[in-house]
Parts: C-alpha cells; sequence; structure tokens
C-alpha cells in the first residue's frame, strides 16, 4: 500500500493581480519506506504541496490519503506524521532533552516511556552528550539535529521536512544529507523531503518529484530524469552543469546547429527544435567534430570545466584533469553516438532520433 497518494490536489490564492495557482492540480503517490525529493525553483509549489499533505494548508481540490486513510480535511495533529521546519524552531529557553520531548509531553504519554525514548533517540543521533544544553549552546549541525530527533522520536510513520539544511554550510549539508539519508533507511519512515537543491535531491532521494509552475515536470528516480529527462526543463535544472541545449535550424541537407556552418546534425524533420547533450559526453575533438572558441576554463582539480561558445550558444564542457586551453583558442567538439537527446519545438523530449549517415557524433 502507498504511504501517500496525492490526487488532482490544487491551491490557489486570489491576488490583486489575479488567481494565483501555487499548486496546479498536481497527482502522485510515494511508496512506505522510502526517502521521495518535491525539487524545484522558488515559488514552484513544493513547499505549499509539503503543506498540503501536512494539513498546515487545506487544498481547494483533490484529495491526500495518508495510509489509505483520507486525510483531505484533518487537522496535522491527526494524521500521524512529524515535521521537520526549515528554520528548525526549537525553544530557546528549554533544554535539548526539553525540546526533543516536547512533542510527547503534550500528548501525555507517559514519564518512563519518554525517557526510554528519549535515550534511543539521542544515541541515534549522538546527542545524548548534548542533553543538559540550551539550542544557543550548539553548532547548526547539532541543532538541525534536535529538530530531528524532536520529529522520530513521535514515532511517525511520515516524516516531512522543508527545506532542512538551507541554513548550514556546505561541508555540514553534505555529511548531514548522509546523516538523514542513513537515518531514514535504519527506521523504515516515509519521508518527503523539500529541497530547491537538485544536487540533495540526487544523492538522496528514492524518487523525485520536479516541480515547475505548480505542476509536476517529471517524477521519477533520480537516475531517470538524469538519463531520459521528459523535457527541455528537467534536462537543465538536473546536472551541475546542466545539459547543453543546441537550437537547430533547418539546413541545405538537414537540420544544424543554428550560428555555424557545419553538417547536418540530423534529419530537417528536427529543424525548430534542440540538441541536448551533457557537459561530461563531449569531447575536444582533434581536426574534426563540431567547431567552437573557448570562453574560459576552470581547473577544479579532478577536472576542468571550459566554457565554450558552438555559434552564438554557451557550451559546457566538463574534461578530465587539466586541459591545455586558454579564452580565445579555437577547438572542435564531439560526442559519441548515444549521448545526445532531441527536443521538439515544444520543449518535449523525443524517442533517440537517427543520426544523418556518415555522421559520428550522433545519437
Amino acid at each position: 500500500m502507498a504511504a501517500i497518494v496525492v490526487e488532482g490536489a490544487s491551491k490557489h490564492w486570489t491576488t490583486a493581480e489575479g488567481q494565483v495557482r501555487a499548486v496546479d492540480s498536481i497527482s502522485f503517490s510515494l511508496d512506505e519506506g522510502t526517502l521521495n525529493v518535491l525539487l524545484g525553483p522558488s515559488g514552484c509549489g513544493k513547499s505549499t504541496t509539503l503543506r498540503l499533505i501536512a494539513g498546515l494548508e487545506i487544498a481547494d481540490e483533490g484529495t491526500i490519503r495518508i495510509a489509505g486513510r483520507d486525510v483531505t480535511r484533518l487537522p496535522p495533529s491527526q494524521r500521524n506524521i512529524s515535521m521537520v521546519f526549515q528554520s528548525y524552531a526549537l525553544f530557546p529557553h528549554l533544554t535539548v532533552a526539553e525540546n526533543i520531548l516536547f512533542g510527547l509531553r503534550v500528548r501525555k504519554v507517559a514519564p518512563d516511556e519518554c525517557d526510554r525514548r528519549l535515550a534511543e533517540t539521542a544515541s541515534l543521533l549522538g546527542l545524548s552528550a548534548l542533553l543538559a544544553r540550551k539550542p544557543g549552546q550548539l553548532s547548526g549541525g547539532q541543532q538541525q539535529r534536535v529538530a530531528l530527533g524532536r520529529a522520530i522520536i513521535a514515532r511517525a510513520p511520515v516524516c516531512l521536512m522543508d527545506e532542512p539544511l538551507s541554513n548550514l554550510d556546505a561541508q555540514l549539508r553534505a555529511e548531514m544529507r548522509q546523516e538523514i539519508r542513513a537515518l531514514q533507511q535504519k527506521l523504515g519512515i516515509t519521508m518527503v523531503y523539500v529541497t530547491h537543491d537538485q544536487v540533495e535531491a540526487m544523492s538522496m532521494a528514492d524518487r523525485v518529484i520536479l516541480l515547475n509552475g505548480g505542476k509536476i515536470e517529471q517524477n521519477g528516480a533520480p537516475v531517470e530524469l538524469y538519463e531520459t529527462p521528459a523535457n527541455a526543463f528537467v534536462a537543465r535544472f538536473i546536472g551541475t552543469p546542466p545539459m547543453n541545449l543546441l537550437p537547430l535550424v533547418a539546413g541545405a541537407s538537414g537540420a544544424v546547429i543554428e550560428g555555424i556552418d557545419g553538417q547536418a546534425m540530423l534529419p530537417s524533420t528536427c529543424a525548430g527544435g534542440s540538441l541536448g547533450v551533457r557537459p561530461e559526453h563531449i569531447r575536444l575533438a582533434h581536426g574534426r567534430g563540431v567547431p567552437a572558441s573557448v570562453e574560459s576554463v576552470e581547473y577544479l582539480g579532478g577536472d576542468s570545466l571550459v566554457a565554450c561558445r558552438v555559434g552564438r550558444t554557451p557550451v559546457a564542457v566538463r574534461i578530465a584533469g587539466s586541459v591545455a586551453l586558454a579564452r580565445g583558442d579555437a577547438t572542435a567538439l564531439e560526442w559519441s553516438a548515444g549521448a545526445q537527446h532531441y527536443f521538439g519545438p515544444d520543449g518535449v523530449r523525443h524517442a533517440p532520433v537517427g543520426s544523418m549517415p556518415g555522421e559520428t557524433m550522433l545519437a
């Protein structure tokens, strides 16, 4: 049985500028014991979706079921969930132990049971030595663990997390990503995690739901969004650097990359669309390939990011190690047959298109 099912959920507000549809008739289901990420840019509706699941907002349309029970109109206290907020929401005048136990004491759980759960939770999160401290005496990562502790001590089967790592520095975020994932797997809870950071989504999730403008652009495993993006928005949002999209125009013998006089890349029917290829799949060619000019080179140690321009289109290339290139150099690019994607004029990804005869850099 699915842990969470959202069917046709919508949430909108009326403003002076008109109606704003923060969430626009979205549907998805999440399996028990999985970590699921709501991903997207600011204003896409991901936090509103989480609040609809939590009961902090009531859907204008659609239904929400948790563990098979319709909770669409129920308050948060009756949904059997826990939640971790972006701000942590710790009480500054209470100790770590008191913060973690706050929800249990409000529900009048027996003191012996509170003590047992506190000991287990503190041990699990490495907080046993910090229980007497106040939040102001803790680091950001320790405060995050306290917020997690307050959520998991409730033993709710569903945990909702709203950008919980946004206040931490980059190194600590990477550590906490691993800790949260390990914790979710150990406890076997269903987690819904909101973030705008696609690295967090790709590294943690069993399933990613990518939102844009209140609608779902793609719903699938991280590898699906990366390797078979549904449309140009997904292709550009997922990946660091994102997928290159090269506009195609009609040429003498087929569709060519806009702005260069070169070979036909795809059949004429593909003109008006875009050819997509990821930076790590592009190679520097020697005496053949697509002509490009170098605009910058960033050496990162294990690899280098080379920013090029093909015609009027910027193209990023990821090359292992260092490269002997500098701004203004001319080079050429190539990629293997299976590396490219074709997006139609509407931005939708289509099935792989056969290459033009004799061309080795096309899919």
